[in-house]
């Protein structure tokens, strides 16, 4: 772009010709007046080359800022993927665990009932020992009671006999 032509976006017309124009005004008005203004003519010249180089930089890192390919959209995607299976995958680790420590603590609970079935058949099974031995104890006890009341030592034809043995001594 020359310095002789306007942009769009310059407000009130001005270009960086017409800042040129403004500093040969300036350095002829001054000449004009008999004052020695050379010094600031070259210094709003170097002003202007200053501003017209800081201009440009400006457009050239604005051209460069919009014209380079843009990445976010992509990342966003991969990352809302890998958000999406990572939540994914700790909910599944999760509740595999859970699901793990309710099988074990069920495991654990049904272990204890039998183990406490078989104690109680166990001590359900001696107290019928006992009450066996207790049963068979009175019975044998019955027995001998019946026995000694119905058995004789002597047969009952010899019965006279063994009196008069046991009266003698």
């Amino acid at each position: 772009m020359s310095g002789m032509e306007k942009r769009e976006d310059n407000p009130g017309g001005r270009g960086p010709g017409d800042i040129e124009k403004q500093g040969e005004i300036l350095a002829l008005s001054a000449n004009d007046a008999g004052l020695d203004l050379d010094v600031d003519a070259e210094l709003d010249l170097e002003l202007v080359q200053v501003l017209k180089n800081f201009k440009s930089g400006i457009h050239a890192w604005s051209d460069a800022a919009y014209s380079r390919p843009r990445t976010l959209v992509k990342e966003v995607k991969r990352r809302s993927w890998r958000l999406a299976t990572g939540w994914t995958l700790g909910c599944a680790l999760l509740a595999g665990s859970a699901s793990g420590l309710f099988y074990q603590r069920h495991h654990r609970e049904e272990m204890a009932r039998i183990a406490a079935a078989e104690r109680a058949a166990q001590v359900q099974a001696e107290l019928r020992e006992q009450q066996a031995r207790a049963a068979q104890s009175d019975d044998e006890l019955l027995f001998a009671d019946i026995e000694s009341d119905v058995s004789r030592q002597v047969p009952s034809a010899l019965e006279p006999l063994a009196k008069m043995m046991d009266e003698a001594q």
